[in-house]
């Protein structure tokens, strides 16, 4: 029988060693690989999804943008349109305004003013220093308005009037302003042309009732509007204007 030497078997020993950790060693690895690779994948397919988001983020980011901007340029013009037709409206009754015939009394403007007969008339009252038309206002200027169109070389007599509370110069103002307020809804609702109103303002001067009741001073917080007619004659030929006194702001007024 052979005898091994112990060298020998020393070496033998260590060669199976190192088979043994070798073999160990790729064990190792492979499963190291098999455990990571999952992981590697799965952070990967990560990584795309959130660049997907971010590009999902960025692109509606976008849109949101344009949204905003288009939003903010439909808002702005709307706004300008508003303030131009603001604007022209303010033209248009600065215009209506300026081309009323105001005067004193008619005698003073209409030169055939004799051959003209009432054929209407409506009266409007306000509230307190106010000159703003009320719902029920309108609906008498309506009933009043509705004869306009049929009728034929007319002018309308437009007077306004307050009571006695405050000073002259401001009634006089508020009167105009409240005559103003009948010209301006009858002119644009039944289209009459400015140069058919003859306005007077006649503020306190002219009382259709007593100062001194509540009632009566309702009564003289008025407007009133005489349809005259001069029918199968000439228009008014206008002898001069006159204008009465203006006020800058004063006492309240009724």
């Amino acid at each position: 029988m052979n005898r091994i030497s112990g060298a020998g078997l020393a070496a033998a020993s260590a060669v199976a060693a190192l088979s043994l950790v070798f073999a160990t060693g790729c064990t190792t690895k492979n499963y190291v690989r098999s455990q990571t690779e999952p992981v590697i994948q799965k952070t990967n397919e990560l990584d795309d999804a959130t660049a997907a988001n971010n590009r999902a983020i960025h692109d509606v980011d976008t849109r949101a943008q344009q949204g905003i901007q288009q939003a903010q340029s439909s808002a702005n013009q709307a706004q300008q349109n508003a303030q131009n037709a603001t604007q022209a409206a303010n033209t248009a009754q600065q215009s209506a305004q300026d081309a009323v015939n105001r005067a004193d009394s008619l005698a003073g403007v209409i030169a055939n003013l004799d051959n003209y007969k009432q054929i209407g008339d409506v009266n409007v009252t306000f509230g307190f220093n106010k000159s703003n038309l009320t719902k029920a206002d309108k609906d008498q200027l309506d009933q009043f308005g509705g004869q306009l169109a049929g009728t034929q070389n007319y002018i309308l007599e437009v007077t306004g009037g307050t009571d006695s509370v405050g000073s002259k110069e401001y009634n006089y103002a508020l009167s105009d302003r409240r005559a103003m307020s009948v010209v301006q809804y009858l002119a644009s609702k039944y289209n009459v042309p400015a140069h058919k109103f003859y306005l007077v303002g006649l503020g306190k001067d002219v009382e259709v009732d007593s100062n001194k009741t509540a009632a009566g001073r309702a009564k003289n917080r008025r407007v009133e509007v005489q349809l005259l007619s001069n029918s199968g004659q000439a228009q008014p030929a206008q002898t001069g204007m006159a204008t009465p006194p203006s006020a800058p702001g004063g006492p309240s007024a009724q």
